[in-house]
């Protein structure tokens, strides 16, 4: 355990107001896997938050629910086009490729971010039968590297999708943060835009666990159902994911914890600019700093707080921020590196 980690914002605990929505319905009994009020009830607010016309089902992890979401529209002859940086590619340990059989194309971008420009090369003679066929697009919002995209670039990218008969699918494992940072709705910046299929995440953001997927193609998820039993992620006990979300969904805690966490993410970045020697290789957008450190500092200050190195290379270390995040951590952060610069003067 440690008492301050910005190695992840699911490093942090559970929110009380969610933990006592657990609590609430930790009596009697209730039918299993889905079948209870309160998980109908909760899909039909996921699903009208998202602008009715759509599907919700709830899972337990992200891997969990971009493996599904991709395999409702892949045949194992099928490829999906990323980022290099995408949490599909890098931290889910061929999952998709596990799960569907079809390939990962993954595309180098500085800021994590995909484009029109980038991927049509990747279609070219994408009809030949010697190839793997492009089927999806997959996104992060917000990207691994702590960036965004604007509504309209989602916009963008889904016509351009849609344009070449290929589907857009939206990682939303930190859905919340992108909505809080852009002002903006699930409805707006998932719907409005194109996206076909996307992710509410909740793990990262206060939940003890439990993910949404939300499919706008209603043809594509109609045996998405058996596909979650099959890759283990339909939680029998239900109403305990159900409980979360409904916490979550109340007042916009989603929106007020990602705010939060965005916010201090903000606040750590303005207090690590003044500090020489210290540089911030990518202004943050979300709850997540990467810094570029002097070489010196970085196993003295692993020993106390949790953060994970982003590049190797550059000294470059990412630091995330969670609902939890106070400044007086972010102050002893920033004094411990003042300290340790000063020492190897």
């Amino acid at each position: 355990m440690y008492e301050i980690s910005f190695g992840s914002d699911n490093h942090s605990g559970i929110h009380p107001l969610v933990l006592k929505a657990i609590e609430a319905v930790n009596i009697g009994y209730c039918p299993a896997y889905g079948d209870d009020p309160l998980t109908i009830k909760v899909i039909k607010q996921v699903e009208d938050l998202f602008g009715g016309d759509c599907e919700a089902f709830p899972v337990m992890t992200g891997t969990g629910a971009n493996v599904l979401s991709l395999q409702a529209m892949l045949r194992s002859y099928n490829a999906v086009i990323c980022a290099q940086t995408a949490h599909i590619n890098v931290d889910e340990c061929g999952a998709v490729q596990k799960n569907t059989q079809a390939r990962l194309v993954v595309i180098d971008s500085p800021d994590g971010k995909l484009r029109p420009e980038l991927i049509e090369p990747r279609l070219l003679g994408n009809r030949d039968q010697h190839h793997s066929q492009m089927n999806v697009i997959s996104i992060s919002q917000s990207t691994e590297y702590g960036t965004l995209y604007s509504l309209d670039e989602i916009r963008v990218l889904a016509e351009f999708a849609h344009s070449r008969g290929i589907y857009l699918h939206m990682d939303g494992a930190r859905l919340a943060n992108a909505a809080a940072a852009l002002g903006t709705d699930f409805r707006a910046m998932c719907k409005e835009t194109g996206v076909d299929i996307c992710s509410l995440g909740g793990t990262k953001n206060g939940l003890l666990f439990g993910e949404i997927i939300v499919s706008y193609r209603r043809e594509l998820t109609e045996d998405l159902r058996f596909y979650r039993k099959q890759c283990n992620q339909l939680f029998s006990k239900m109403r305990f994911i159900s409980a979360q979300f409904e916490a979550y969904l109340a007042n916009e805690l989603w929106r007020s914890n990602a705010a939060r966490a965005n916010r201090m993410a903000q606040y750590m970045a303005d207090r690590l600019r003044h500090i020489n020697g210290v540089c911030i290789s990518q202004e943050p957008q979300v709850n997540a700093v990467f810094v570029i450190l002097p070489e010196h500092c970085i196993a003295p200050l692993q020993e106390k707080y949790h953060f994970y190195t982003w590049d190797e290379a550059r000294n470059e270390v990412r630091l995330m921020c969670s609902f939890n995040t106070t400044e007086e951590q972010i102050e002893q952060l920033c004094r411990d590196i003042v300290r340790l610069i000063e020492q190897n003067k």
